[in-house]
């Protein structure tokens, strides 16, 4: 990571935190920028949507009311499963990747 690329992940840190004490309040995302906010919150909507379908399919098959065979409820509860496995590593290398940021010396 280079000088530039860690000082903007500071910065855009430190206004995350004035957000979070009441400071100020987000700015609008610019141009060709990605809000990683929305993102994340995009990602984890996907992993509920994937439990919740599962979870359907699911009790729908144990009450005989689902079209879906058993293969079908399995393979939907895998890739749940799967999806969250994978958003919880992605949550731990972010706060790996904060705790870094922040013991770094200026």
């Amino acid at each position: 990571m280079s000088g530039t690329e860690i000082n903007q992940v500071l910065a855009q840190m430190r206004a995350m935190a004035a957000i979070a004490d009441g400071k100020s309040s987000p700015p609008a995302a610019q141009p060709g920028q990605v809000d990683f906010g929305k993102l994340l919150a995009d990602s984890i909507n996907q992993v509920n949507e994937a439990q919740q379908h599962a979870g359907k399919l699911a009790t729908s098959f144990e009450q005989g009311t689902s079209t879906a065979d058993l293969g079908q409820v399995m393979v939907a509860l895998q890739k749940a499963n799967l999806s969250f496995e994978a958003m919880t590593q992605v949550r731990n290398k972010l706060v790996s990747a904060y705790q870094e940021i922040m013991n770094m010396q200026i």
